[in-house]
């Protein structure tokens, strides 16, 4: 495929730093390397090696969903892509789910679960603070083109919803989920309840009040931690550095 303007361009060096940009007629983009005209970029196919004016060369290419979340410009702390993974699996989210979730935040999760939901399935995605919501809607509209029409973004809580949702799965990343547990979101039995939160009293006290509620089962918590390995020729080691702790998934299934 081609980029044409408007498209979102993901540029790797030979040291594999990357730079994201979006492209527009006329723009350039700067760095230490050079500057690099967008119009160069524009009707060039996916893949090409494209070169700066200091002559650096650069891979350009189509940022996968990873590469947006780690570079896009941030409002709210944003769920890590090695933290999405297992919430969508473990959340059984799939096409036709209609999941709740809250709070939006910076929009990285809420545009995971849009993408796993399909056509089919719908997502509402609720956030209490106006800035994070309008900051959201923006990384949102860049990243699909415009609002996808399975995804529904309000401002507020799970309380003004009322009884207008009954979701299949709830997501939550908020302070307090354990009032969202003890309130049961309208969430429908066997229905799938997802939590991510960064401390262990969070946790702790999530768990307790699941459990004290008598309304879930199988409730697990777990953290996942990432880590890359150098492999150069017969030198094959992990890095010295990982992604440790980013936050803990609790999960359990509703069952009245």
């Amino acid at each position: 495929m081609t980029f044409t303007s408007g498209d979102h361009c993901l540029l790797v060096d030979l040291r594999g730093r990357r730079y994201l940009v979006t492209l527009r007629d006329g723009g350039e983009f700067h760095s230490h390397l050079g500057a690099l005209s967008h119009d160069a970029l524009i009707g060039a196919q996916e893949g090409t090696l494209v070169a700066t004016t200091s002559g650096s060369r650069l891979l350009a290419i189509r940022p996968r969903y990873v590469d947006y979340v780690l570079k896009m410009r941030r409002g709210a702390q944003v769920v890590y892509p090695k933290d999405v993974g297992p919430i969508l699996v473990y959340g059984d989210i799939g096409p036709g789910e209609t999941v709740l979730e809250a709070g939006t935040g910076s929009g990285a999760l809420t545009i995971a679960l849009v993408r796993a939901v399909g056509t089919e399935g719908k997502v509402i995605s609720i956030e209490g603070r106006e800035d994070h919501a309008a900051h959201a809607r923006k990384i949102i509209e860049a990243f699909f083109g415009a609002i996808p029409t399975n995804l529904d973004l309000r401002i507020g809580t799970i309380e003004d919803l009322g009884a207008s949702v009954s979701p299949t799965r709830i997501v939550l990343d908020l302070p307090e989920p354990w009032h969202v547990a003890e309130a049961g979101g309208g969430l429908q039995p066997g229905g799938v309840f997802v939590a991510y939160l960064p401390t262990v009293p969070q946790v702790q006290t999530l768990v307790e009040t699941m459990r004290a509620t008598r309304a879930y089962q199988m409730i697990e918590t777990f953290e996942t931690l990432h880590r890359s390995w150098n492999v150069e020729g017969r030198s094959v080691r992990p890095d010295h550095r990982m992604v440790g702790h980013t936050g803990f998934i609790v999960v359990g299934r509703r069952t009245q």
